[in-house]
């Protein structure tokens, strides 16, 4: 049976039992920052199984695609290595959401898996775990669906804490848990290994295919568990693993999801398709994981999501290379994907071209490093070395782009173990010079389990309201008393809270007109869902629990926040217009200032372009449409031609913002009722901030009109200063640039005769070692170009010879390396720069005949200059 027929078997398997069929999430957990990835079926469902967000369905199925690749779930360094570890991977799921409980869970899994309509599997061949005290599971399992007793296994608390086993399932310290009962399936005598809770319970011969998580109780801090009102259930079947079963496999890379991309991995690699070759595996799966990705709107970068995202390109390209491909290959693999996957994830096939060319890019980008630093990394290894310095780790990974699991990957496979504790000390004083502090917000972490707060702010800028909790820092107290910084949180508030990019309000909240207590909203934050804390200082008086008070935002900045969000709407489909329907929302952040918008685009937007968007967005404020807002399905706005926004969460009903016939999306944010309330739209800046991610600054309103106006100042100043008019300060500016060029051109030449008879001087300085010269000097004054051309001279002068020429300037070194070509086989000029360059505090690289760094300890380069010849010697 194949991996599709199994997939759509058991969604309609579920939604014959009442089930509403859910898509799939996206791979970037929506409003949950405490996941880097979606990693499970329930990830989708946390805030409903909270209690916090409310579905019209109590019974949902899903296929949910999932990343484990980075932060506490991290399989990568595994993939490629086992039967059934993957980055990507698709989680098979049906939920109850106070609804049906264990009977009905165990029952309806067993249905599916042994009922001769659904898998038809061997009955025999299942065993099943339970929690040791959950004696109704185990009664539904043996008494009702009749599995053996010698079957069955109960497992307790085996991993060191009451509670902490491989059969209860919590969602932290605190919150939700309960007992789970798993379903194992036995592939055989054939192969090694025990049943769960056995000695051999590690071997393959057993192996989890359905896992039942049954939410029956809340743990408090001191651990007691109370039952809840309403258990729920959650279940997880990985596609993979029962995909093997179904065809007859003992490995996950064995079913026709992987054959036919471990084939297409054979031939862009150019080897002979072997299914136990370990790095054709690694491509198979990272091309999933790769693709499904940038498909979610993550792009390859230096941090966060997208850091992942590289190290996983990365290492399938470096095992590509491993096998001898030299050359571009693991983007030409995203069609057979597509072609194989696009049926159930369309997005593959939306999007293949901007996948293939984010995947490209990424590999032109690496294959320039790649090179250069296997060979550093096989110098490092070279000698019959067991442990890889945990600093040289680093630099791999900061200098050449080596993530640490690659360096990890080649030593493993020459038995060397890497100095992770020496790499981490590394990494760890790298991060305390580059730490930013984030902004604090109070009401992160607030325990609240209280009635939820009704928004009114669409409507109303002032509202009556009841305190129905206050916060002193994250202690709930019943009074707030004047100079208290916290939190307030009211029954009904126009107050509009942090979402969508939108900042949250400011404003009062007045106890009896301010008399009695006046408390100063500096933001507004979401405590829950559906509940706002209105953070700020009490600068008069004290407020209570269960007061009445008035709650005012300050319209003034909701005003320009709003004429600053209906922007953004028509920036990004101005944007799509100028410059095509790939761009996509990547983040935003909308305040009463400005509005700052990212997207999707493989260059940047020139000035032509930028014009073309502003007078765009300036015509349809001008053409004053109304801003209309309907609330409907979200499959019915999708079909009204609404546009969903990137990192988005979406319930099942939904607010359509449409603005003439130019935008329409969904959106919760607070707007002006007309185009025209916009006023004046100003691009204030367009940048890019990582790999095919480019941002737009623009603001409206007085803002702009400010803007402009001191725009218009400072060119009448700089014509000023330029003694022009301002219509003729181009003219003047081109007239004095040509001199300063020509001034230029004239220094470059004194100093280039400089350089030469320095490079005279100096050659009669270097010291011989066998038929080789070394030579390593300061030259005061000596700017890059001068060490570049005082180097080229002395490699003329004398002929075999390894040189490094340095200078300082406020505070920092400049180092230029040169080897001549008969001894590049021995010495490096990257790793002789280098070796200076870490001793001064930088870093560099270049060819091995001539290389570049930096450095910002002057104070310490007489003394890694007075080493370079000892080094030299010892390559000679």
């Amino acid at each position: 049976m194949k991996s599709a027929e199994i997939r759509q078997k058991y969604l309609d398997f579920f939604a014959s039992k009442g089930h509403q069929i859910v898509a799939s999430s996206s791979l970037i957990p929506a409003n949950d920052p405490t996941l880097l990835f979606t990693n499970a079926g329930m990830n989708q469902f946390k805030d409903v199984f909270l209690g916090f967000d409310k579905r019209a369905y109590t019974r949902a199925t899903t296929s949910q695609k999932c990343v484990r690749a980075g932060g506490k779930h991290n399989d990568l360094e595994n993939v490629g290595y086992t039967a059934r570890h993957h980055t990507f991977f698709e989680m098979l799921g049906n939920f109850s959401f106070g609804d049906y409980f264990k009977e009905d869970a165990i029952k309806y899994a067993w249905e599916f898996l042994t009922s001769a309509q659904w898998l038809n599997l061997p009955k025999e061949k299942l065993w099943v775990t339970v929690y040791a005290s959950d004696d109704e599971a185990y009664d539904i399992w043996h008494k009702g669906v009749g599995i053996p007793a010698e079957r069955m296994i109960r497992i307790g608390d085996n991993k060191g804490a009451p509670y902490a086993s491989d059969n209860f399932w919590t969602m932290g310290d605190t919150g939700p848990c309960g007992p789970c009962t798993e379903i194992f399936y036995d592939h055989g005598e054939g192969i090694w290994g025990g049943p769960p809770g056995s000695p051999e319970e590690d071997g393959d011969r057993y192996i989890e295919i359905w896992n039942n998580v049954f939410m029956q109780f809340n743990r408090d801090e001191t651990g007691t568990l109370h039952p809840l009102p309403k258990p729920s259930v959650d279940t997880g079947m990985g596609l993979e693993r029962i995909s093997a079963v179904m065809q007859h496999v003992h490995a996950n890379y064995e079913i026709d999801l992987f054959v036919d991309l471990l084939q297409a991995a054979a031939k862009a690699t150019g080897v002979p398709y072997n299914q136990e070759t370990p790095s054709l595996k690694v491509i198979a799966d990272h091309i999933r994981a790769c693709s499904f990705l940038i498909a979610d709107g993550v792009l390859p970068s230096n941090d966060g999501r997208g850091y992942v995202l590289r190290r996983i390109i990365r290492r399938a390209i470096r095992h590509g290379y491993k096998l001898g491909q030299k050359g571009l290959f693991f983007y030409t693999l995203v069609a057979k994907l597509a072609e194989l996957m696009g049926d159930a994830y369309p997005e593959l096939r939306q999007r293949q071209s901007a996948i293939e060319d984010a995947l490209k890019q990424e590999e032109e980008l690496f294959s320039r490093t790649l090179e250069n630093g296997m060979a550093l990394l096989d110098g490092a290894l070279a000698g019959g070395k067991t442990v890889l310095e945990g600093a040289t780790a680093f630099m791999l990974a900061d200098t050449f782009g080596f993530p640490i699991d690659l360096t990890a990957d080649v030593c493993r496979e020459r038995n060397v173990t890497v100095d992770m504790e020496g790499f981490e000390k590394a990494l760890e004083a790298q991060r305390q010079q580059s730490k930013a502090a984030g902004q604090f917000k109070m009401t992160a972490g607030l325990a609240y389990d209280g009635e939820a707060s009704h928004f009114h702010g669409y409507d109303e800028t002032s509202r009556d309201a009841r305190i129905i909790a206050l916060y002193r820092g994250n202690e709930a107290v019943q009074q707030l008393n004047a100079g208290d910084d916290g939190v307030v949180v009211l029954d009904h508030t126009p107050f509009y809270a942090e979402s969508g990019g939108q900042a949250g309000d400011t404003g009062e909240i007045a106890a009896n007109s301010g008399l009695d207590g006046l408390f100063d909203v500096t933001d507004t934050q979401k405590v829950k869902a559906d509940v706002f804390g209105h953070q700020g200082k009490l600068v008069r008086g004290s407020l209570k629990v269960g007061d009445t008070v008035a709650a005012t935002i300050d319209l003034h900045k909701r005003n320009a926040t709003a004429r600053n969000h209906s922007a953004t709407h028509l920036l990004h489909a101005a944007l799509r217009e100028v410059l095509g329907k790939h761009v996509e929302q990547k983040g935003s952040l909308v305040n009463n200032e400005r509005t700052r918008f990212d997207f999707s685009h493989p260059k940047p937007v020139t000035a032509e372009e930028l014009a073309k968007i502003e007078s765009l967005v300036n015509h349809v404020v001008m053409q004053n449409y109304p801003v209309d807002v309907a609330n409907m399905s979200y499959d019915d706005a999708i079909k009204f031609g609404a546009m969903a926004l990137f990192g988005e969460k979406y319930g099942d009903e939904v607010r359509v913002l449409k603005m003439g016939d130019f935008s329409t999306e969904l959106c919760g944010g607070t707007h002006v009722h007309r185009t025209g309330d916009i006023g004046f739209f100003k691009v204030l800046a367009e940048g890019g901030v990582a790999a095919g991610i480019r941002r737009v600054e623009a603001t409206t309103g007085e803002n702009a009109v400010a803007f402009v106006q001191a725009q218009d100042r400072e060119l009448k100043q700089a014509a000023a200063l330029a003694q022009a008019q301002p219509g003729e300060l181009l003219a003047k500016l081109e007239k004095l640039q040509d001199n300063a060029k020509s001034l230029e051109k004239e220094l470059a030449k004194l100093k280039g005769q400089l350089a030469a008879s320095k490079g005279d001087e100096l050659a009669d300085s270097a010291t011989v070692i066998g038929n080789a010269k070394v030579l390593a000097v300061e030259l005061p004054g000596a700017d890059n170009t001068a060490l570049r051309e005082t180097l080229d001279k002395l490699k003329d002068k004398l002929g075999s010879a390894a040189i490094v020429l340095a200078s300082t300037a406020e505070g920092k070194v400049t180092l230029v390396a040169g080897v001549t070509a008969d001894l590049t086989s021995k010495v490096k000029a990257g790793e002789l720069v280098n070796f200076v360059a870490q001793q001064v505090g930088g870093k560099g690289g270049g060819r091995p005949d001539m290389a570049q760094a930096g450095g910002t300890q002057p104070e310490n380069l007489a003394g890694a200059l007075a080493g370079v010849i000892a080094w030299v010697a010892a390559k000679l």
